[in-house]
């Protein structure tokens, strides 16, 4: 590719008027320079306020801005030279865990990590190597453990099991069973199960799995056949949206089975990327031999990460959010972002082109699939000659990212799109989006109708 080129209206004298793409340049150049030129190609990204595929936090207030800009510096890992941060990250995942209800929350574990992969990572590190100390106290072998997932589980489950050499058992979902609830459960674990993942919020859906149903099953099993298998909890988007919005549902560590539970702060947390926060039900459930401890810049501490170095501010803004809004105020926004996709649900839902997959909303996340058109009367007798991959590539030309994709095994010939309401979307934005919709699903049609006008807040200049 040729190099990058300067626009001359933003050269000075003496500077180079392009820069090589994938070689760091002999010569450097002002900083408002490189600015710009970094600036300008950026604005090639797509807008954040309208992505509706992505889970992770785009907006924060001004106040939240100002704290992360003074916090920039700050290394999560040096709790000797930021010990007052340390302590603010100590405060939250004890906050975390009394949200959750463990049992004791002054008197458990927990830690920050990056965001809910790292935090996967090592609840499952923590239910294996507890399985191991069983397993190598009664004299038996430790070289074959399984875990066991649905198979709509997130991608960073199947690279623990590729990582840490556990074999994955998938259960898959049906169209009778769209999430893990127990069913058939007994077939898949046995005495290598190191544990079971239950989601709450599945990235394909946003649909909660049962983790009761899941924990009597497991009773069951135990009762039977003396099989003691406890549970991880992937509450990456469900963790900061079922204690506000479903306080009743019996989720966490209201069950005794449920060892563990991870949250992304940069979700429903509503910090921007990347945070995420794991928490042990007792201390006795994350083993000793996890955690490290390390002399590091003039201090003794114990660790407990896969990375090292991370950044320390959106722990700083976790801990804002926690005091600026409080339970009040987390229960009001997580309640007008549900009533938002709720809105969307509902017209996507009664448009004769679409069949939700979950009418009924867990967090503010759905899925839809495309309807039979067999009704005429619904569908004016229209044969359908696009994709929902029509529809996204139409509507991403309008600045909205809503994504398509098969669903996982077992359902693969279904089609599904979803989209994730997020802080940031308003009510205002939601309808201009079914506007959209409509409008791009005019065009894939072919049809003579006008489309809406100007004045119904349809966009000037899209045309058929």
């Amino acid at each position: 590719m040729r190099d990058v080129e300067l626009n001359p209206l933003f050269a000075r004298a003496g500077e180079a008027t392009s820069f090589p793409r994938h070689r760091i340049p002999e010569n450097g150049s002002l900083p408002e320079t490189a600015y710009q030129l970094i600036h300008d190609e950026a604005m090639l990204d797509g807008n954040a306020r309208m992505n509706l595929a992505t889970f992770v936090g785009t907006w924060m207030d001004d106040h939240a801005d100002r704290l992360y800009r003074e916090a920039f510096d700050k290394n999560m890992i040096d709790k000797d030279e930021y010990p007052a941060t340390a302590e603010i990250e100590n405060r939250c995942w004890k906050m975390i865990a009394a949200l959750w209800n463990a049992p004791d929350p002054e008197h458990t574990i927990g830690s920050s990590t990056v965001g809910s992969s790292e935090a996967c990572m090592l609840g499952g590190l923590a239910l294996k190597r507890r399985w191991q100390h069983r397993r190598r106290a009664a004299g038996e072998s430790t070289a074959t453990p399984n875990i066991v997932l649905s198979s709509a589980v997130q991608v960073c489950w199947e690279k623990f099991c590729n990582y840490f050499d556990v074999e994955p058992r998938y259960v898959p979902v049906t169209a009778e069973h769209r999430v893990l609830d127990g069913h058939d459960l007994d077939s898949y674990v046995d005495e290598n199960t190191i544990g079971v993942v239950a989601i709450m919020g599945v990235t394909y859906t946003g649909m909660y799995e049962p983790v009761k149903e899941i924990a009597a099953a497991l009773d069951d099993i135990e009762a039977r056949r003396g099989l003691d298998i406890r549970i991880h909890v992937d509450a990456a988007s469900g963790g900061m949206i079922a204690p506000f919005l479903q306080p009743d549902l019996e989720w966490d560590f209201r069950l005794p089975r449920v060892a563990s539970i991870n949250v992304s702060g940069h979700k429903y947390g509503l910090v921007y990327p990347g945070l995420g926060w794991i928490v042990w039900r007792t201390a006795e459930d994350l083993p000793d031999d996890l955690v490290f401890r390390v002399s590091y810049l003039g201090g003794d501490m114990p660790t407990l990460a896969l990375n090292f170095s991370r950044p320390g501010a959106q722990v700083l803004l976790q801990y804002y959010l926690f005091l600026q809004l409080g339970m009040d105020g987390y229960r009001r926004v997580q309640g007008n972002t549900m009533e938002v996709a709720e809105y969307l649900a509902g017209e996507i839902g009664r448009m004769p082109d679409f069949e939700l997959w979950n009418a009924d909303l867990d967090i503010p996340v759905f899925a839809w699939r495309l309807a039979d058109r067999q009704d005429a009367a619904a569908t004016s007798g229209r044969q359908r000659r696009w994709t929902q991959y029509d529809l996204s590539e139409r509507l991403r030309m309008r600045g909205w990212q809503v994504p398509t994709y098969p669903m996982p095994d077992a359902l693969s010939d279904v089609t599904v799109q979803r989209i994730v309401v997020r802080n940031g979307m308003s009510h205002d934005l939601a309808t201009l989006l079914v506007r959209d919709i409509r409008a791009c699903v005019h065009y894939l049609d072919g049809l003579d109708a006008p489309l809406p006008s100007s004045a119904d807040g349809n966009r000037s200049g899209f045309h058929h």
